[in-house]
This record gives structure tokens, C-alpha cells and sequence, in this order.
């Protein structure tokens, strides 16, 4: 008897309801979201504590650059270190070191000695807390379910647009009603508070993806290296579209332009993950990140001829209804794609290359400033270079076999001996992906460690399963997951 065999159970809805109703996951989600609430907000608070001291606004916008290059860079080795030592020993000691940094601008002051002032804030960029990449390791233990993890990650990578308008007006009135400096101490209060919540959880404090795992494996395969190629595209023209939005001020003389049409896209991405976080949509995961990619493409075609301020708003929010689509799918690729015991590594890689697209992006925007037509170009040359890359590397991407209708009963043209053993450890439903064995993972604190029979028996689970997906043309991934009635 195999897996094919079992009647299919009906997976647990994936609601919105559902999904935050699930144990640690609004802790989860409202902890990352607060302790990353110092990234939107630190770019603002700086020059306004360097002008407000009579500094220049030159040295205060370098700043400003600074701790976002510094954060951005970082990421990949804190992924790294938090794949080997866990989350606890990492995102505790940086969030600490962040505040500290913080907390010492006040004191060394806004008029005096740059190059001190210049040092901490590099200090305070490299020790950002990893919470994104974090989060997004945690999400497979905490929802096992595919269906709801997908609606958590798309309400994850769509509210974050929104932190980048809640912060910098939070700056903005703590700095005019309270000072600059009271700006910079609540920033690193939130900061500590939000992380806090986060490995104070008990996700955070078990979670351990390299139980029984050792080496670590190649993380850069091809397929990553494009992958994060496109999404450094996908960062450009978000990066080009703030630099757009201040030429569009400076045409209509609306200054108010500078906020609200970044606003318009965040609120377009926040929209945009809620739609898709509704229902399954069809198509492999590399089908619906290319296809997010052309219609986030032909959302920046509209926006080439010179609109009026009205109109630019609503168009600008159109684009942004699939930027939470691509950045999601690219993190369901990464799954796909990158070792187990390197996941979070992989997550902070993605990161990176949408922030670096988004900097060079704001760079060469700042440099064009000049001439208008081309400006408004930019974000749709940068959708375009991704789309192309995504479109060219699509063979490289992952399972390209679009997922078929479950037929139950049928049985594999090869069965496989059934074992009836339970999973070796709870919440091992995750399979083989490619032939790939799944992560050993750690659960309720009890390490994952396979050995001996248990190990040939599960080699046999995994095989029976890959014949399952085979006859019904199916992945891999979503051929366990149907077969064993797992949701």
C-alpha cells in the first residue's frame, strides 16, 4: 500500500481568521513588525537630529545612506550565524549593540565630532537585528500547512510596505513635538521591545534547522544567483520610483507628492497581499513569479507619459498591487532552492538583493534628476530587466510541471512498500523537493535526528512519494502534502 492509496483529508481552512487565529503567529508577525520599525525610521531620524544641530544636510543624508548600506550588507552573515547558533544567540546581542549605538548619538551630539558620529551609525547599521530573514525561517515550523503559510507570508511581506510610511511620520512628529534626540532613544526602545516579543516566543527560543545536519551544502546554485539578479531589478525601479515621486513635487510644485505617492504603492502592496492571500492560485511558483513580474512590468507602462498629480497617484498604486507578489514568490523560490541548514542565509541574500537594486536604483534616479522623461523611465526599466532574467532562467528556477488535479486512489505505476511508522519527529511534513531530502529540523525543543532503519524507512517514504508525484504529474512537494493528507 502506498500514500496514493489513503483517502485525501480536506486541509484546514487558509483564512485570514484562520491563519492569525494560529497559535504564535500574531505575536510573531506584530514583534517583527514593531522591532523592524527602526529601519524606516533611523534614515528620518538622522537628519533631522543632524540639521536640527546645524549640520549639513549633505552629511546628514550620507548618514542616512550609510546605516541602510551597513544593514543591507550585514545580512547575509547574520543569516549565516543565525543558521548555525540559532536566532536567540544573534538577533539578542545585535539588538542590544543597535540600541546602545543608538542611544550614544545623543550623547556624543549632533554639532560635534562626524567622524565619531559617523562610526557609530556604521556600528549601528552592521547590528541590525535579522528579524525579516528570522521570520521567515520560523514560518514552517509555526504553520506546517502550506495553504496558511502562504496567506501569512504574503500578509508579512505586504505589511511591511507599510512601515515605511507609519515610521518616517512617526519620526517626523516625535522630532517635532518631543526632539530629535527623544526621536533617536524611541527609535531604539522599539527596536529592543519588538525584538524582545519576537525571541522571547517559543518558536524563536526551540528553532534549530541544523539538528543532525552537517557541512551546510553549496548555497549559491545558478537558479539563486538569477533569482536574486531579477529581484535587484525589482528593487531598482522601487528605488527609481522615489527619486520619480520628488521630480514629480518639483514639476507640480505639490511637496506633499514626495510622501504620498510612495504611499500609494505601499498601500497598492498591502492591497495586493491581501487579494492573493485569499484563494490558491494556479500555476507552479515559477509561473506566478514571472507572471507577477510582467503585470508589475505593465504597471510602470502607464506612468511613462506625464500625468497630472491626481492622476499619478492611482496609477502608481498599480505597480505596487504586485511588488508583495514577486518578493513572496521569490522566498517560496528560495525554499525550493537553497540547502535546509542554509535557509535563512538564502532569505538574507533575497533581502539584500532587493535593497541593493533599490539603492543603485535611488542612485542613478538622483543622478537623471535633471531630465524628467528619462526618470520616469527608470522603474519600468527596471521591472523590464527582471522580467527578462526570470523569463530567460526559468528552467532554472525550480519544478517547472504545472500542478495537476488530485485523482484518489490510484495507485503509482511502480509501488513502493508502505511503512506505516509515524513521522520521526512532530511536524516533519515537509518532503523531497528534487531529490532533495528535507530539513532536519528541531520541534518542541527535541532535536530531529534520524539513524540506522529509522533513516531507510523514511529513504522508502520519500521514494513511494516521489512515484506518487510522477504518475499525477505533480511536484514533488505538492504530491506528499496531497498524498498523505497533510494540509
Amino acid at each position: 500500500m502506498t500514500r496514493a492509496d489513503h483517502p485525501t483529508t480536506a486541509p484546514p481552512p487558509a483564512t485570514y481568521g484562520a491563519v492569525l487565529g494560529s497559535r504564535h503567529v500574531v505575536r510573531l508577525l506584530g514583534g517583527t513588525l514593531i522591532g523592524r520599525l527602526p529601519n524606516s525610521m533611523v534614515p528620518v531620524g538622522l537628519v533631522l537630529w543632524i540639521t536640527g544641530g546645524g549640520g549639513s544636510l549633505a552629511f546628514a543624508g550620507l548618514l542616512a545612506a550609510l546605516y541602510g548600506l551597513a544593514s543591507g550588507l550585514s545580512q547575509p552573515i547574520k543569516g549565516r550565524l543565525m543558521d548555525r547558533h540559532g536566532q536567540t544567540r544573534v538577533s539578542g546581542p545585535a539588538v542590544l549593540l543597535n540600541a546602545g549605538c543608538l542611544a550614544a548619538l545623543s550623547w556624543i551630539g549632533a554639532g560635534a565630532h562626524p567622524a565619531a558620529v559617523t562610526a557609530v551609525v556604521g556600528c549601528a547599521g552592521l547590528v541590525t537585528p535579522p528579524l525579516e530573514a528570522g521570520l521567515r525561517a520560523l514560518w514552517p515550523t509555526v504553520l506546517p500547512d502550506l495553504g496558511r503559510r502562504r496567506v501569512v507570508q504574503a500578509l508579512d511581506t505586504g505589511s511591511q510596505g507599510l512601515l515605511y510610511i507609519a515610521g518616517p511620520l512617526l519620526a517626523s512628529w516625535l522630532a517635532t513635538t518631543h526632539g530629535p534626540d527623544t526621536t533617536l532613544a524611541a527609535t531604539a526602545a522599539l527596536g529592543l521591545v519588538g525584538t524582545a516579543v519576537v525571541l522571547s516566543a517559543a518558536p524563536s527560543q526551540t528553532w534549530c534547522p541544523t539538528a543532525g545536519v552537517t557541512g551546510g551544502g553549496r548555497l549559491m546554485s545558478a537558479g539563486l544567483v538569477l533569482l536574486f539578479i531579477a529581484l535587484a531589478g525589482t528593487g531598482f525601479a522601487f528605488g527609481a520610483m522615489n527619486v520619480w515621486a520628488a521630480g514629480m513635487a518639483s514639476t507640480h510644485g505639490l511637496a506633499m507628492l514626495c510622501g504620498v505617492l510612495p504611499a500609494a504603492f505601499s498601500t497598492g502592496s498591502f492591497v495586493g497581499s491581501l487579494i492573493y492571500a485569499r484563494r490558491a492560485w494556479p500555476g507552479t511558483t515559477t509561473i506566478q513569479l514571472i507572471t507577477t513580474s510582467a503585470l508589475f512590468l505593465l504597471g510602470w507602462v502607464p506612468l511613462l507619459a506625464q500625468h497630472g498629480p491626481r492622476t499619478a497617484i492611482f496609477l502608481t498604486a498599480i505597480p505596487g498591487l504586485f511588488f508583495t507578489l514577486i518578493v513572496t514568490n521569490g522566498f517560496h523560490t528560495v525554499d525550493t532552492l537553497a540547502p535546509p541548514s542554509r535557509t535563512t542565509e538564502a532569505y538574507a541574500w533575497l533581502i539584500l538583493s532587493v535593497g541593493t537594486g533599490q539603492a543603485a536604483g535611488t542612485a542613478l534616479a538622483a543622478a537623471l534628476a535633471a531630465r524628467p522623461d528619462v526618470l520616469a523611465a527608470l522603474p519600468t526599466a527596471g521591472a523590464a530587466t527582471a522580467l527578462t532574467i526570470l523569463t530567460l532562467a526559468r528552467g532554472k528556477l525550480g519544478p517547472g510541471r504545472r500542478l495537476g488535479r488530485h485523482r484518489r486512489h490510484r495507485r503509482p505505476r511502480h509501488p513502493q512498500k508502505h511503512h506505516a511508522n509515524p513521522p520521526l519527529y512532530e511536524g516533519d511534513t515537509r518532503m523531497t523537493v528534487a531529490g532533495r531530502p528535507g530539513p532536519l529540523r528541531v520541534w518542541n525543543g527535541s532535536p530531529a535526528c534520524a539513524s540506522g532503519a529509522a533513516k531507510e524507512e523514511r529513504l522508502a517514504e520519500e521514494q513511494a512519494t516521489l512515484a506518487w508525484a510522477e504518475q499525477f504529474e505533480r511536484s514533488p512537494l505538492e504530491g506528499a502534502r496531497a498524498g498523505s493528507g497533510v494540509g
